[in-house]
């Protein structure tokens, strides 16, 4: 579920006609491994010092590529800190940039696609958003394997904007689908914590909170159960994931839960 890429989501199999003498490419690889250092510490302030340097140097190299990079985890970083016009600044030249290096209908178009989309989604725009995803989804299906943790990935966040449009039944069918990728997936209860309370959510916002109080507690349950899953690594993205969850947990009455893994999630990030 992680907002941050791994290598094989932003490259793309070399063009032997392409004249790479012309273009000096960063690192990008080097460039997501110090920024997952940064953002494994909550260190926001550094990781956008470190983005911003690296976007100057892929733009003075012409390097268009490493750019989409770049964009990709500012988009992140700007949606997770909550600075909108920032965020959608990125999200349309991210969008542009897609379209000058002739990326088409690759699986690096589609997870840019796709972070413009939950970008979208984050600052109430989810009628855009589902578009994207929709659109994410169509390259996806058709590039990735079925068990693919990125499928799983886009079903859960395009859920949640389906549920924001009415679209309770489709929403309902990309939750399902994002469990039964993220269970063939070893290390994936986290992201499978965070679609049960997505459930919930969405729940809420077809039937009343009133009307759905077992099913709740049902989703909760779940998710607490799936975040204490014995030898799960307590990284960078389990931090995150705790942090994540422990407001939907108070949001629902669940103090205590939303306590431990706000608590949690900090210990993690101070290295304790």
């Amino acid at each position: 579920m992680s907002d941050y890429l791994k290598k094989e989501d932003y490259e793309e199999p070399a063009c032997v006609f392409c004249k790479k003498d012309e273009i000096k490419r960063i690192d990008t690889g080097r460039v997501i491994e110090k920024l997952d250092g940064y953002l494994s510490r909550n260190d926001y302030g550094s990781a956008e010092r470190h983005l911003k340097y690296w976007r100057q140097e892929a733009e003075l190299n012409g390097d268009g590529r490493g750019l989409i990079t770049v964009y990709n985890e500012l988009v992140g970083l700007y949606r997770k800190l909550a600075r909108q016009s920032e965020a959608l600044e990125i999200c349309e030249k991210l969008s542009a940039l897609i379209e000058s290096e002739n990326l088409g209908n690759t699986v690096t178009a589609a997870t840019a696609y796709l972070n413009i989309a939950t970008a979208y989604k984050s600052f109430s725009q989810s009628a855009k958003a589902v578009l994207l995803y929709e659109k994410t989804k169509e390259i996806y299906e058709r590039e990735l394997e079925k068990a693919d943790s990125r499928l799983g990935g886009l079903y859960n966040n395009m859920g949640l904007a389906l549920a924001d449009v009415g679209e309770f039944e489709k929403a309902k069918n990309c939750f399902e689908n994002a469990l039964k990728i993220m269970s063939a997936n070893e290390g994936c209860e986290p992201e499978q914590a965070i679609t049960f309370l997505n459930m919930a959510t969405a729940a809420e916002s077809e039937n009343g909170l009133e009307n759905i109080e077992e099913f709740i507690a049902g989703c909760v349950a779940e998710a607490d159960s799936l975040l204490e899953t014995p030898g799960l690594k307590h990284d960078g993205n389990y931090a995150f994931v705790c942090e994540k969850c422990a407001p939907v947990f108070g949001y629902y009455g669940y103090f205590p839960l939303q306590k431990k893994y706000s608590e949690r999630a900090n210990r993690i990030y101070e290295g304790n």
